[in-house]
């Protein structure tokens, strides 16, 4: 019994032995398989410094075992024995556990990298893959984590926010399994030839270092491409700290505290607010067997992007690994005359400066983008505005840092919003009314541009309030005498009067002489104007009896700024309405024409004094009361065809075919034309039409002070300028000495 169990076992172990043997030799640990990281390191015998910082770090067993799967950037003993030097250290005993641990994990960067592979970018975002040499950062095992910060309410223990402006609900800026990991920036030849840039780019943030090909910061690599069971291994010839923030520098130099403290206002009119949160206050607590609450350090979600956010947009899980946010921070001395000069130029302080204007100067110094040195022209901010800073005589201070790129200023980023004509309503208080008329229409875009000439007119809150207008912030909503009725189409076309574009802007650059000018677009209709010595006059202020005084004026980067006392108003009446004033009695040269048109029940409303049919811009041309008597003659009017009598009231259905005929064709429909010279002679349609529908048209010659006009039959008008130029509702009448033929046949 006894030697037949013996067998048996013995027969097991053979069994098993045999099976072992074929297990090992197909899952078992290849030969020619590289040994982990450490090992790997230990074997090449020039990192002991490093091997001892790793021991320290309490990263030695994960990098000696082969778990994970990993990037390092290793420093050689050279590199640290320079580190020591520069540091006036004795060595790694002078490297605490902590500091030893940060500077280990910023070191290594998650998965297997070759130089070949490591500037390809990861997408997640639409399942795109990999983006061959589109990357220059990766995110490493390091993070801050929590720190201490000041709130309104003083000292707290803080958390940075990890996502960038989300202001939906009060977690919006904090992902609690997200703990905003640092990024590293390495630069490969690949990658800087892709993106356009040069050694330049390299060696402006690093002087003192060799462009090589493949540098990690300030590093050089060494040998590259060192494989490992769990990883890959760069050798590098410096030491790499853990690099701060954009918010983490900043907060640290003094040089910048003025614009640090417009960056983290925590009181009136705040950029930054500190929000509890209680998934980050349980993990502190666990941590440090502390009792304290943690508070999510969120910027304003009006900033164009977070500073202390490290995941960019964080729109794919690694899109930080292809761009990177860009500060250009002024000094003390630069903000704090900004401030006074201009931010406070109608202001008392801060405090009472509107958020969007403090905002908007934050954002123009804030590049949601990776600017480098050779591309600050072509690199724009949210305003689309290039950096306007001189590499080698404005930038003061130049960083990588681990969540973007860092310039240090001697001068403001000086936005447009700032120095345009725009910013004249835009910073005053007094013209926040014209502020609002401007961004609804969407005339800021264009006025608030300093390479788009533009004039404009400026009329104070009081002068729309004592008119009738209101704006009710609540609702949004602007009121005239108190309805909505209509209000939106009022002011557009009242603000849209008060802008200069192009030739007209150049029309209006000096208001002291005479002249009449379009108004709006430079290439489009707009309602026109009258000017003479410093005063306005519109339609709706000639009906009244009124005009607008030039009380000052001021320029711009773009153009000038005329500060009136009155609102340009347009007409609401019909034209009938300036003809009508236009032609008190037989003296008037207008009064034939008028006759006829009052009197053509087909053509003209008596109730509104509109032509029945016109819309939109038109020009009228009013043929004398003698050019109308040779109408008569010539059979285009109705009347005595031997004296030139005109017949104003026939109601003979040809008559009145005549009458309607002859005054549609004196009309230009959707046009307005002025003796301006800022049109090419060319045809336009009129009013007119054949019986199949076809359009006749009018030539017009558009000179500076005179216009001419060349009839279907090349017969010519010309305009009399002393009575010309009379506005009425989207019109401009004119009187001419010669009637316009059109052709019967």
């Amino acid at each position: 019994m006894y030697k037949s169990n013996a067998l048996f076992i013995l027969l097991i172990m053979l069994f098993f032995g045999c099976r072992k043997k074929e297990w090992n030799s197909f899952y078992g640990r290849p030969d020619n398989l590289a040994p982990p990281i450490y090992q790997v390191l230990d074997g090449r015998g020039n990192f002991k410094d490093l091997l001892a910082v790793i021991d320290k770090s309490g990263y030695k067993e994960t990098l000696k075992t082969g778990a994970g799967y990993w990037t390092f950037f290793a420093p050689n003993d050279a590199a640290f024995e320079d580190y020591f030097k520069s540091n006036n250290m004795k060595g790694v005993e002078s490297i605490d556990s902590a500091t030893a641990r940060a500077m280990i994990q910023y070191m290594l960067i998650y998965n297997k990298f070759s130089k070949s592979t490591l500037n390809d970018y990861q997408a997640t975002e639409n399942n795109t893959g990999w983006t061959l040499n589109a990357a220059f950062r990766r995110r490493t095992a390091y993070y801050t984590g929590f720190y201490k910060d000041t709130s309104d309410n003083g000292p707290i223990e803080a958390i940075a926010s990890n996502r960038n402006n989300i202001a939906s609900s009060l977690t919006g800026n904090y992902i609690s399994s997200d703990y905003n990991n640092k990024y590293i920036t390495y630069f490969i030849d690949s990658y800087l030839s892709s993106a356009g840039l040069s050694a330049f780019d390299y060696n402006y943030f690093y002087p003192n270092s060799k462009y090589t090909g493949f540098n990690i910061c300030q590093a050089g690599v060494v040998s590259a491409d060192i494989d490992a069971e769990n990883g890959m291994i760069h050798e590098i010839d410096k030491v790499i700290s853990p690099l701060p923030s954009i918010d983490e520098y900043l907060r640290k130099q003094p040089q910048y505290s003025s614009f640090w403290k417009i960056l983290n206002r925590l009181y009136t009119n705040n950029t930054v607010q500190f929000i509890y949160n209680e998934d980050a206050t349980q993990r502190y607590q666990t941590l440090t067997r502390n009792s304290d609450k943690v508070y999510v350090k969120a910027y304003s979600p009006l900033l164009a992007y977070s500073p202390n956010n490290e995941n960019f947009l964080k729109i794919g899980d690694n899109d930080g690994q292809q761009d990177c946010w860009t500060m250009f921070a002024p000094d003390n001395e630069a903000v704090d005359a900004y401030v006074k000069n201009t931010l406070l130029k109608y202001y008392p302080s801060l405090d009472s400066v509107p958020i969007s204007i403090i905002t908007d100067f934050l954002n123009a110094q804030m590049f949601p983008t990776a600017v480098w040195p050779s591309k600050f022209q072509s690199t724009v901010n949210s305003f689309s505005e290039p950096a306007r800073f001189d590499p080698s005589s404005n930038v003061i201070d130049r960083k990588i840092l681990s969540n973007g790129i860092f310039y240090g200023t001697n001068k403001v980023e000086n936005a447009d919003i700032f120095s345009t004509v725009f910013s004249e309503a835009y910073l005053n208080p007094k013209y926040t009314f014209m502020t609002r008329l401007f961004k609804t229409a969407g005339l800021n875009l264009l006025i608030g541009k300093s390479n788009i000439p533009v004039n404009i007119f400026l009329i104070p809150d009081s002068v729309f309030a004592a008119a009738g207008f209101t704006y009710n912030s609540s609702s949004e909503e602007f009121k005239y005498n108190g309805s909505t009725n209509g209000v939106p189409d009022r002011l557009d076309r009242i603000i849209r009067t008060c802008v200069y574009f192009g030739n007209y802007k150049t029309e209006t650059d000096n208001l002291s002489g005479s002249g009449i000018v379009k108004s709006g677009d430079a290439d489009g209709e707009g309602e026109y104007i009258k000017f003479n010595n410093n005063e306005i006059v519109t339609s709706g202020l000639e009906d009244a009896g009124l005009v607008a005084h030039v009380d000052s004026s001021k320029t711009s980067s773009n153009g000038k700024v005329y500060y009136l006392n009155n609102i340009l108003t347009y007409s609401e009446n019909g034209i009938g309405y300036q003809l009508n004033k236009l032609a008190p009695d037989e003296t008037s040269d207008f009064y034939d024409f008028w006759e006829y048109l009052k009197n053509s029940t087909s053509l003209f409303n008596t109730s509104t004094n509109e032509i029945i049919g016109l819309t939109g811009y038109s020009t009228l041309f009013v043929p004398t009361n003698a050019a109308i008597m040779q109408a008569v003659k010539d059979g285009y009017l109705p009347g005595d065809q031997s004296t030139g009598v005109p017949k104003f009231n026939s109601t003979s259905p040809n008559d009145m075919d005549l009458v309607r005929k002859f005054i549609q064709y004196h009309v230009l429909a959707d046009h307005t034309a002025v003796p301006d010279g800022n049109t090419d002679p060319m045809l336009y349609n009129t009013d007119l039409q054949n019986d199949i529908g076809v359009t006749y048209r009018v030539r017009v010659e558009n000179y500076k002070g005179s216009m001419n006009l060349i009839d279907d039959l090349g017969r010519t008008a010309h305009v009399i300028i002393n009575q010309s130029n009379n506005l009425s509702n989207r019109c401009v009448i004119h009187l001419i000495d010669n009637y316009l033929q059109y052709n019967k046949d």
